[in-house]
């Protein structure tokens, strides 16, 4: 089981996508454990047990976690495993890993691959037409721009199509200064970050600003409009459905942790 979890890892543990593609190949190991369960770890936090023993991430740490909503969360991801263990529904678990092998030893790294989104964020680049395209980004993004105005003193500049446009540095800046150094808080910050394509909508959910429904609708408003005038396909629809999941991970980390 240690070496499918180092597969999910592989070269960039908060990439969730990478992680569906390592973990195709090859064969599943099966359940072997009856009972998961968290208990409460020293100095603080809860560990995730099997049968009663702790689990050991990739790197052979013990599994703990800060919050226990968010044990209880992991517990039901292990405990919903059926003849086979599949890490592909445990986004949970993998980003768990991450934290504790990858992230809380650089978070300054992690912080600043989201703070370059604040150069190039999705919510910079409308389209010019149709009208009903405009109207429906405006009406997703927009607030969340004035947010981002009114509370961190970040303004942007904004540009229809894809030519990329330089933002003020002391947007970038201010933007920048209200991500968290925490390490599960940047790590989930990390991960909707770049499944959404937007650091303006990853600070949103954070600060409370935006549900996580909220933001997932915000971040397809393109691929829903496409997708209702031209349909999607099974394999798109599945790609989606594993972003999907690993978005739900990240946010719960955030709305865990932000409710204590």
């Amino acid at each position: 089981m240690r070496e499918l979890f180092d597969e999910v890892a592989g070269q960039s543990p908060l990439d969730p996508q990478e992680a569906v593609r390592r973990t195709s190949r090859g064969p599943l190991p099966k359940r072997f454990y009856q009972e998961a369960g968290c208990t409460a770890a020293e100095p603080s936090g809860f560990a995730i047990v099997l049968d009663g023993k702790t689990v050991r991430t990739p790197s052979r740490q013990p599994l703990v976690v800060p919050q226990r909503a968010l044990a209880a969360a992991i517990v039901a991801e292990w405990q919903a495993q059926q003849e086979q263990i599949d890490p592909t529904t445990m986004p949970l678990t993998r980003l768990a890993n991450s934290v504790i092998d990858a992230v809380q030893d650089r978070v300054a790294a992690v912080r600043d691959d989201v703070a370059k989104y604040f150069e190039s964020d999705l919510l910079f680049y409308r389209a010019s037409f149709p009208a009903e395209l405009v109207a429906r980004e405006a009406e997703h993004w927009d607030p969340v721009l004035f947010w981002a105005a009114d509370t961190h003193n970040a303004r942007f500049i904004l540009a229809e199509g894809v030519m990329h446009v330089r933002q003020p540095e002391a947007a970038v800046a201010a933007a920048r200064a209200a991500l968290p150094d925490e390490p599960w808080t940047i790590a989930a910050l990390h991960i909707v970050t770049t499944i959404t394509g937007s650091a303006l909508l990853a600070l949103a959910l954070h600060a409370g600003r935006l549900d996580a429904d909220q933001v997932w609708a915000a971040a397809h408003v393109d691929e829903d409009w496409n997708i209702e005038r031209w349909g999607a396909d099974d394999e798109v629809l599945a790609r989606r459905a594993a972003r999907q999941r690993d978005f739900q991970a990240a946010a719960l980390v955030l709305t865990s942790l932000r409710a204590g």
